[in-house]
């Protein structure tokens, strides 16, 4: 081979060498940054998944919460519902009770009890009684003897006492009206729950439900 020949080839030869080389460099350079790049992009979508899980479990807290709350808001409705079926019960029941005893002799002490506190309540002189028809059959001299006595004992007042001429009352309990009959103390048995509800309530609460109270 002519020397001319000989350096041509060479000289090729280096050039090709030198490509492959470069060629080399250049896919190593290439696969290192996709490398790269697929590594940033496992720890992007791995730092993306990670905050979609804790806001999903934020989520899931608030959603568990809120139907906890709906939950002990209902039970708490529950709750008070049945004290108060409770309560209207007993209540019920004591105003059954009352009536049962109704021309009972042994409630001539309960009539009297009611009509003296009616008359201190109605602050007057003189007073006419009403009740209803099995209480009005039990309102005699020695009752009224003895209404006169426990308001004397309690005011010092000497009470003047009738009973009234007008119709026996519908409801169990008594009605005082003073003589002018201008004002007047109802003391009948529906009225008297009315008005002292509160204590009424309180007392059945403690006795009945106190159990519940220290849960």
């Amino acid at each position: 081979m002519e020397p001319a020949e000989k350096g041509k080839t060479e000289l090729i030869s280096g050039i090709e060498s030198d490509a492959r080389i470069e060629e080399e460099e250049i896919i190593k350079e290439a696969e290192k940054q996709a490398a790269e790049k697929r590594k940033y992009s496992e720890k992007k979508f791995e730092a993306l998944l990670n905050d979609a899980r804790s806001e999903a479990q934020r989520q899931a807290e608030a959603v568990k919460k809120k139907i906890l709350s709906a939950v002990d808001l209902e039970l708490k409705r529950n709750s008070m519902s049945v004290r108060s079926d409770l309560i209207r019960e007993i209540m019920n029941r004591v105003e059954n009770k009352l009536a049962s005893m109704a021309g009972d002799e042994n409630y001539r002490s309960v009539m009297i009890n009611w009509i003296a506190e009616a008359f201190i309540g109605l602050d007057a002189e003189a007073a006419q009684i009403n009740a209803s028809q099995k209480e009005r059959a039990l309102i005699d001299d020695q009752l009224l003897s003895k209404v006169k006595e426990k308001i004397h004992m309690q005011t010092n007042k000497q009470a003047q006492l009738k009973l009234s001429d007008a119709g026996p009352l519908k409801y169990q309990g008594v009605v005082l009206t003073a003589d002018d009959g201008r004002t007047a103390f109802n003391n009948q048995v529906k009225t008297r729950m009315l008005r002292n509800q509160r204590e009424i309530r309180m007392l059945i609460y403690n006795a009945v439900l106190a159990d519940d109270r220290k849960e």
